[in-house]
């Protein structure tokens, strides 16, 4: 019975992120023979293996939205509303692809982004354009997202990296980054954390970010059966992220029950996602 319920909420949460064609995906980037843009022992196969990327990836998408330029480029294009669990199996498949796919893979995964991104313009509803190849909205994107992913792993990964991993991490993403067109991007904690500085003064929430953030929080399109186990994973999401990001967004912190019932919550809902979707080996008979 316990193996029929791991079973059945693994291939669930498999399809809700990879989608119908996850396992054909999943074979081809694993098992096609070729170079690789990271090797087995970088750290980036280490954090985005990892179920805390679930957490990190929510948080991300919320400190992301703190961009003006990048919440209307979001909002018209992206089609986060219509369409939020094809907008999360593509990023999960650029994600897998780029970190454990073969370099030429990973190359016309990035190549396919940047025709998107290059094709994708508009402007505010204040009347300011945006352009989604411009290097520094691009690397806006990325170093919310490098440091979600890495603030998620180090309080929920099952392996926490030391400081010299971490810093890795960074360079490692940095690698990606460039390929999809960021400008130096950081390669260390410290550059990364002085990035995001940078960006403070461009930083503000629109009505535009108020409404994603509450699409995300508050309305996911989940069952009811499973609104609780996701809202698990919003709150623990918001608790990562920086004091500043949660004021913008009117995400106020609770520090006695983030610290008593938030964290162990994150730590829990990470471990059954663990659970349910490592590898299951059968038993032999008898």
């Amino acid at each position: 019975m316990l193996t029929a319920v791991r079973e059945q909420l693994g291939q669930a949460l498999f399809r809700r992120v990879a989608g119908p064609d996850g396992p054909a995906t999943r074979a081809r980037i694993h098992h096609t023979p070729g170079p690789r843009w990271f090797g087995p022992d970088r750290p980036i196969r280490t954090v985005h293996g990892d179920a805390s990327m679930f957490i990190g990836g929510l948080s991300a998408l919320l400190l992301q939205s703190l961009h003006p330029l990048a919440m209307a480029a979001v909002a018209g294009h992206s089609g986060y509303r219509g369409d939020p669990w094809g907008r999360l199996q593509r990023t999960s498949t650029f994600l897998a692809v780029t970190t454990y796919g073969t370099a030429a893979d990973a190359q016309r995964a990035v190549d396919h982004v940047r025709g998107i991104h290059e094709r994708i313009r508009g402007t505010t509803a204040e009347g300011v354009p945006y352009h989604a190849a411009d290097p520094h909205l691009l690397g806006w994107v990325h170093a919310a997202e490098t440091d979600s992913f890495l603030r998620a792993h180090e309080r929920y990964g099952a392996r926490p990296l030391d400081a010299a991993g971490y810093d890795a991490y960074v360079a490692d993403t940095a690698r990606v980054a460039e390929a999809l067109g960021v400008s130096d991007p950081p390669r260390d904690r410290r550059e990364l954390s002085e990035r995001l500085a940078a960006y403070r003064p461009d930083l503000r929430a629109t009505p535009e970010a108020r409404a994603a953030a509450r699409f995300l929080l508050f309305q996911p399109p989940l069952p009811l059966a499973a609104r609780p186990f996701y809202g698990g994973l919003a709150v623990s999401a918001v608790a990562l992220l920086p004091p500043w990001a949660r004021g913008m967004l009117w995400l106020p912190r609770v520090p006695v029950v983030e610290d008593l019932a938030v964290r162990p919550a994150g730590h829990a809902l990470t471990r059954t996602i663990r659970w349910a979707m490592a590898p299951h080996r059968q038993r032999p008979p008898g």
